[in-house]
């Protein structure tokens, strides 16, 4: 290929390379100077902006944890006050239900001491009233027999003189 006949453009002569090399130096230098330092240091910051964030939403990510964990150990310990609270109440259920029975077994036991008495006391007077009503009845029969059988005198005497017999008898 004959490199003679492509344009000049392509193929440089010295002084042209030599200008833009030097050109190339100027640039590179005042990158090298003023520019790279700007490009790392702006590069720099992002890195760190980056690293924070990083740390940041690790950090955050570790206190949402945390918060997580109490959460758990906040309801953890919200059960048992209410599996406490519900034992405890229905211990004080218990304790009242067991009272509430006492106390209706000692009174339904007075109840029914109360009724036997009473119930004694109206057989007692029954009785009582019995034994008068009969007391009454024997003593008007008796006078009534005694009125038939004594109507004269002479049983009237007999009878004094069997009761008299059988004083004495008896008194000795």
């Amino acid at each position: 290929m004959d490199f003679t006949k492509l344009p000049s453009i392509l193929t440089p002569d010295l002084g042209l390379l030599f200008w833009m090399l030097l050109a190339f130096l100027v640039v590179f230098f005042v990158l090298a100077k003023y520019g790279f330092p700007a490009i790392v240091n702006m590069v720099d910051e992002r890195k760190k902006y980056i690293d924070d964030s990083l740390r940041k939403a690790h950090e955050a990510s570790e206190r949402l944890e945390n918060i997580k964990q109490e959460g758990e150990a906040i309801l953890q310990e919200a059960r048992e006050k209410q599996a406490q609270i519900l034992k405890e109440a229905a211990e004080t259920r218990d304790a009242i239900v067991e009272k509430a029975q006492d106390k209706a077994r000692e009174e339904g036991n007075r109840l029914i001491n109360e009724a036997k008495a009473e119930i004694e006391q109206q057989k007692q007077a029954a009785i009582a009233d019995i034994r008068n009503q009969v007391a009454t009845l024997s003593v008007e029969i008796a006078e009534k027999v005694l009125k038939e059988h004594l109507k004269d005198n002479k049983a009237q005497m007999d009878l004094i003189d069997r009761m008299l017999d059988d004083v004495t008898v008896n008194k000795k």
